[in-house]
């Protein structure tokens, strides 16, 4: 169940007005509400495809009162700049994903090693945890959550070795989203991590500005990274759930029709991005052995050992932090 929206506070008085400005103030009756929504995944990507899914529903059943309309490979800027847009309600939806931990800091449970075991998991910790716990500090931050779906299992891809243990780490210059938490794993795991844009880096990694990078499957082959990369070693050290997510105060100036039915279709999206998911990492998996970058497993246990310190800091520094853990990891259980 969601949470209600009820107790929402945090935003500066300034913050609104703008929201009201760029919008416009209410649409019609008759006026076609024209609604956007932006990410930072490359064409083919899991969010090109889910998110062009999500716009033919919207549009389909939303004809003639409302058109969703979405802006891909960061046209409408990095992650950081999309939620600031929807703050100021002049951008409608993002995906964010990583950067959220970097917003409201609870959303680094999900920057945990190893914590999410699965997709069934994962829907059972939406459950226990995002919309009980981790909506609502989303809200107080200006952001509305209206469905989880899926960035996808991280893995691991460099130009300097294979990596089948955390010492092969060492030295490793390697690109992360911007998050705190990501930073701090791959620094306890012994690389050299720096956070950067995902529109810079397939150039980082073909100047050598960049040892490897990190990120689902469906990132690395849709803006092809593998072209750059030596190897890609199956860690899947993180799972990152992604968040269809809006503006508190320029989404609830919006008619009621249109966000019932779009939240609606936002929330059913979840079973369609999961098979999808799950379907793409099998054939994707398959391509990319048969291309020049060399694929091998790891040791899971290896890591989770070496990234033990992350929950702990995680547990004393967060509020709640060490009930968030507990309650993800005994969620279903």
């Amino acid at each position: 169940m969601r949470p209600g929206r009820g107790g929402r506070h945090g935003l500066a008085g300034s913050l609104l007005i703008l929201g009201l400005v760029s919008c416009g103030g209410s649409p019609g009756e008759d006026e076609v509400i024209e609604l956007k929504l932006g990410h930072v995944g490359a064409p083919g990507s899991l969010y090109d495809v889910t998110a062009t899914e999500f716009a033919r529903r919207v549009n389909d059943r939303l004809a003639g009162r409302a058109t969703l309309t979405v802006y891909g490979a960061s046209q409408l800027g990095g992650d950081e700049a999309m939620l600031q847009r929807l703050r100021l309600g002049t951008l409608d939806f993002s995906l964010p994903s990583t950067i959220m931990s970097s917003m409201v800091d609870a959303f680094g449970l999900f920057e945990m090693p190893y914590l999410v075991r699965d997709r069934a998991h994962m829907a059972q910790i939406e459950a226990a945890v995002v919309w009980p716990d981790l909506a609502p500090r989303a809200e107080n931050a200006g952001f509305e959550i209206l469905a989880v779906w899926e960035n996808g299992f991280r893995h691991i891809t460099n130009n300097q070795r294979p990596i089948h243990r955390p010492e092969d780490l060492a030295g490793i210059k390697l690109r992360t989203p911007r998050g705190i938490w990501r930073v701090k794993l791959f620094r306890a795991l012994g690389a050299n991590p720096t956070p950067m844009p995902f529109s810079e880096v397939f150039i980082a990694l073909q100047t050598g500005v960049m040892d490897g990078q990190e990120n689902p499957l469906t990132q690395v082959t849709s803006a092809k990274l593998h072209e750059v990369q030596d190897y890609l070693s199956l860690t899947a050290h993180v799972y990152s759930p992604s968040f269809v997510t809006t503006g508190v105060n320029a989404w609830q100036r919006r008619p009621d029709d249109v966000r019932t039915e779009v939240e609606a279709i936002a929330r059913e999206m979840q079973v369609y991005v999961y098979e999808t998911a799950a379907r793409m990492d099998e054939e994707l998996l398959s391509e990319l052995e048969a291309t020049r970058i060399q694929i091998n497993e790891t040791r899971p246990e290896a890591f989770r050992a070496a990234s033990e310190g992350v929950y702990e800091e995680f547990a004393a520094t967060v509020e709640g932090g060490r009930e968030l853990v507990a309650k993800a990891v005994g969620a279903g259980s």
